[in-house]
């Protein structure tokens, strides 16, 4: 048997492959799902969810080393100036037990809760980006988690210990031609008596560098015996034919171990294999639901550091007579750093929290975590960079040389750059999270909108989409979000009003809902190809879904008796700067240039525009847009540096 070749995929087969690898049932009550509905289930999350006391202190305990170490032994412009996380930080973080933090006990894990692991995550990449990026993608995508999930006792018993111990792990998806659509995934597994052979070339390997145990994706043909399809495989990295070909070097995040890994006639036992044959994607998408986590959990370090040098700066640097806080231009900056990243913490934790107590779906939550994590990550760095002026463009080193404090503002705004590219992009994300929003609706209608259905199944669809739509509907008309005295214990003595906020998200669920609808009725089929449409649905629930978490968190901060004023305060700000980004999408909804742009761009890749390139020369060289990627023999030295 031989390996499948690439060959061109439909969109709609591309989609189909999608659609087959997405958790199709609700188990379980979603906040987000039903915020996009119409329904504000505020007690879903309110009273805010706790953890167990136990929890609590064998978190605290580990945080507390953890952090003296990153103190010690953590080098951040070493690396940053190396690009390379020296050998005994990881031997270090070994000693630790860092990675082993999402790994049961029984298997010589540290067993933190989902909380905890976010906060150390916070804490390591508020040090150093890179470092967060070698555990994090060592548990929340390699090897430990979806053999938590999905894996055999065997296989428990034969990694887990390993990866605890800290031996290295990757996630190997990506292919020089192939990203968010895997239908077009060429690396092939052809099964041979007990084993497969692997063959194929994958690419931006996080850890794959220095990794040594790889959680491979792979297309098993179909054959015989074999149900075929994307598939999940642990692969130990020391095997022969498996070679790391490159170490890719990035504008941000210098130190990461990220490379191009080939595969050729890697023999892997059938009994490495995760699940069965065909369920790879789905095993990756269900390991993300709560891996993707680890993302805005590093955001909100970002976000506090930005915090934390904005106001030292501001402290020191005067113009015009006066602290450059109290000129308003800058002072709004250092409001919106501030009350964004106390949403962001209060996102993540919330999140954490419920993915914890494992009563509640959170795979909209987490995504929605992800997607606005990285955005506002993102532009609170930004920000912050125009807070310090030239200083924030100035690199540290250069700082410190002659004579100034080594402030890494600049560092930090490449290095934040691509958590709006990894573990889905933002484009992506918004793909991904409107599917979801729009679950019930394709349950009851899909195929009213579907071309290859029957008039029969047409019928059938009419029917229940009618029933559903006449229950459904009168239900967005009005709520609690109309009456005055609603959420009033988010208004206590002495405290700013926090209930007015949660009013607008109650009603602005509902105006959401009632625009998905129309845009159903409108576009039917073609809303999938509404990306601009969906994207500002999308957003629109992340800044309600903010407003939710921060609200319930400024009144667990008040009960508990820790800085709950001004907890209220912080989240008011940012309760109103979202409300003014949610009308501005509301009205963008409809008043936008989305047909516009389509024939700009039909124009653009048409040739139309050329004459507009003129003038310029173009530094690129003229080498391949995509690099070959044909299966076979390694063509270069193997990188690989397994890190003793």
């Amino acid at each position: 048997m031989t390996a499948p070749s690439v060959r061109p995929v439909s969109e709609r087969e591309a989609r189909r492959v999608a659609e087959a690898a997405r958790e199709q049932g609700w188990q379980k009550p979603s906040f987000a799902k039903e915020l996009f509905l119409g329904r504000f289930r505020l007690d879903l999350i309110h009273p805010y969810p706790t953890p167990a006391p136990e929890d609590v202190r064998r978190g605290e305990e580990f945080l507390a080393r953890l952090r003296a170490f990153c103190e010690t032994g953590i080098d951040s412009a070493r690396i940053e100036r190396e690009a390379r996380v020296p050998d005994e930080t990881v031997a270090g973080l070994r000693e630790l037990g860092a990675f082993g933090m999402k790994i049961d006990v029984r298997y010589g894990g540290l067993g933190l809760t989902q909380v905890y692991y976010n906060k150390a995550l916070m804490l390591v990449g508020s040090v150093s980006p890179v470092v967060g990026a070698l555990l994090s993608a060592h548990q929340s995508i390699g090897v430990p988690q979806p053999l938590k999930l999905f894996g055999t006792q065997e296989q428990k018993d034969a990694f887990l210990p390993r990866c605890a111990r800290g031996e290295i792990s990757a996630f190997l998806l990506t292919e020089p031609d192939v990203g968010s659509d895997p239908a077009r995934l060429a690396t092939a597994a052809v099964p041979d008596g007990d084993d497969y052979v692997l063959d194929g070339v994958k690419l931006w390997t996080t850890n794959g560098v220095v990794a040594d145990l790889l959680v491979v994706m792979a297309r098993v043909p179909k054959s015989e015996g074999h149900r075929g399809g994307i598939t999940a495989f642990v692969v130990e990295t020391a095997s022969e034919g498996v070679t790391v070909e490159h170490r890719n070097a990035f504008m941000g995040l210098r130190g990461i171990e990220n490379g191009v890994t080939r595969f050729h006639q890697v023999r892997v036992p059938a009994a490495h294999r995760i699940g069965p044959e065909g369920a790879g994607l789905k095993i990756a998408l269900t390991t993300l639901n709560t891996g993707r986590l680890s993302i805005p959990a590093m955001c909100v370090g970002a976000g506090k550091w930005c915090l934390k040098i904005a106001r030292e700066w501001s402290a020191a640097r005067e113009q015009w007579g006066k602290s450059i806080a109290r000129h308003e231009a800058v002072g709004a900056k250092i409001s919106f750093i501030a009350a964004t990243t106390f949403a962001l913490e209060a996102i993540v934790d919330l999140s954490g929290q419920m993915a914890d107590e494992d009563r509640n779906d959170i795979r909209i939550e987490a995504a929605l975590a992800k997607l606005y994590g990285s955005e506002m990550g993102w532009r609170m760095t930004d920000e912050l960079v125009q807070i310090r002026g030239g200083r924030g463009y100035e690199t540290a080193a250069s700082l410190a040389a002659r004579g100034e404090r080594a402030v890494p503002v600049e560092q930090m705004l490449r290095d934040m750059r691509i958590n709006r590219i990894f573990e889905g992009s933002t484009e992506i994300m918004h793909l991904l999270i409107a599917r979801e929003a729009v679950d019930a609706h394709l349950s009851v209608a899909g195929d009213l909108i579907d071309p290859e259905k029957s008039l029969g199944d047409k019928a059938r669809a009419g029917a229940r989409a009618g029933g559903f739509y006449a229950r459904w509907l009168p239900k967005l008309v009005a709520g609690p979000g109309q009456l005055p005295t609603s959420y009033a214990e988010f208004h206590p003595a002495g405290h700013t009003d926090l209930s007015g906020h949660l009013r607008y998200v109650e009603r602005a669920s509902r105006r959401l809902a009632r625009s998905t609808f129309y845009a159903m009725s409108r576009w039917q089929g073609r809303l999938e190809t509404k990306q601009g449409f969906l994207g500002r649905v999308v957003d629109i629930g992340a800044e309600l879904f903010a407003m939710s978490a921060a609200c319930v968190r400024a009144e667990k901060l008040r009960t508990e008796g820790a800085h709950g004023r001004e907890a209220y305060g912080l989240a008011d700000a940012f309760c109103r700067q979202a409300r003014i980004r949610a009308d501005e999408l509301f009205a963008r909804l409809w008043t936008n240039t989305d047909t516009l742009d389509r024939s700009v761009v039909n124009a653009v890749t048409a040739g139309a525009c050329t004459w507009l390139e003129e003038g310029i020369l173009d530094p690129s060289d003229d080498g391949p847009w995509i690099a070959d990627a044909t299966p076979g023999p390694a063509k270069y030295d193997n990188v690989h540096r397994p890190i003793p």
